[in-house]
This record gives C-alpha cells, structure tokens and sequence, in this order.
C-alpha cells in the first residue's frame, strides 16, 4: 500500500463518483491534429466471429451476443483491466473507472464513453450492420485518447466480426517513476489488451453458437 502511495498518479480517481464532470485530457476537435504532429499510434484490431445466415442479424445470433458482451464490457473478463461503472446509467455519456493492473500495482484510470454507432452502412459496395461505442481517456488516465469497440455484420455473406480502433499517446504523468514504467511496458501491455479482449470474445460467441451461454 505504500508502494502504491508513492507511485500514485496525481489527481488518479478512486470511485466512479469521482469521474462525474472530471473534463477530457486532452480536446477531442483537435484529435486529428494531435495524431498527425505527435505520432499517435493508430491500432485496428478485427476478429471474426461465428457467422450467421445472411441477411439483418438473428434473434440471439453472433451479433446480438456481441452487442451484449461488448455492453457489459465482459470481452475484458480475465485481463489485466477490470471495469466499474453504473450499471443503470445509459450507455452514452457513461463515466468508467478501469482499474488496470500495471507492473504488479493497480492503477484506476478513468473514461467515458463519447457515442453510440448503431446503423446500416454500405463499405467497399457492401452492405454492412454496425453496432458500437467508443470512449475517451478522462484526466488522470496514463494515456490520451479514443478507443471504439464495433460488431460488424456483412449483410451480403452474414460474415460478423469484432473490431477494435484507437488512437493514443501516453499522456503527461507527473510521477517520474510511472512515466519510465508506462514508456518501458505499456505498449507490451495495451497490445496484449486487444489481443485478450478478441481471444475471448471469439471464443465466447463460438461457445453460444454452439447452445452454451455466452
């Protein structure tokens, strides 16, 4: 617990009453502008998922089972992040505290999710089912930033995938002891994130195609 003390973030929230009016770290209409002058990584993580028959999705299909892990935030179940937030609020515009288990310490890290896709597209001449959100890192977060989570289904093939799109940049920490982990180690780990979070919900969207819960 001292160990933790001292390696605190300055102004790092301990509940997510905490996050309510907390502002952005950084201003999201300048985000373009941000990704191309400082170097921001651009990820873009997709995983297929079982299919469904083509055509709009199926009732308790891969695609509504997607939608509901990706709601819960159960597709991080058994990583290193662990999500709190208000169960009842909506989803738009929820304040999240992701307590991050980073170099054998926890860190809370806070977010809130910015907007809700929920449309019918054509991509590449091909009709395609969007659900999603995505959300933004809230001062005190280790990084800056948006992260979007999407099920995506092709209406054309009924082909269903999961995608992962972010861009971030470690934010300014004051403690120099976390500034030295994080550059050494959080890259390792944000990756080894997105490749947790699709490991797990392919294999849980198999298990429900195949009669188990999801």
């Amino acid at each position: 617990m001292k160990l933790e003390r001292l390696l605190g973030v300055p102004g790092e929230p301990r509940t997510v009453e905490d996050l309510h009016g907390r502002g952005y770290n950084f201003d999201p209409a300048r985000l373009p502008e941000f990704v191309a002058q400082e170097r921001w990584h651009h990820d873009d993580r997709r995983q297929p998922l079982a299919p469904e028959p083509p055509g709009e999705p199926v009732q308790g299909g891969s695609f509504e089972c997607a939608c509901s892990l990706m709601r819960d935030y159960a597709f991080a179940d058994g990583s290193a992040v662990h999500a709190i937030f208000e169960q009842d609020a909506p989803l738009e515009g929820r304040d999240m505290l992701l307590v991050a288990r980073f170099a054998g310490l926890d860190f809370r890290l806070g977010v809130r999710v910015a907007g809700v896709i929920d449309e019918d597209r054509v991509e590449d001449g091909r009709p395609v089912r969007i659900w999603g959100w995505c959300y933004r890192t809230l001062r005190g977060h280790l990084e800056r930033g948006q992260m979007s989570y999407e099920v995506r289904k092709w209406l054309d093939t009924g082909e269903v995938e999961f995608r992962i799109a972010a861009v971030s940049h470690r934010a300014k920490v004051g403690n120099p002891l976390v500034r030295l982990g994080f550059a050494l180690l959080g890259r390792r780990e944000q990756l080894k994130f997105y490749r947790h979070t699709c490991q797990v919900m392919a294999a849980r969207i198999a298990a429900a195609a195949a009669g188990a819960p999801a």
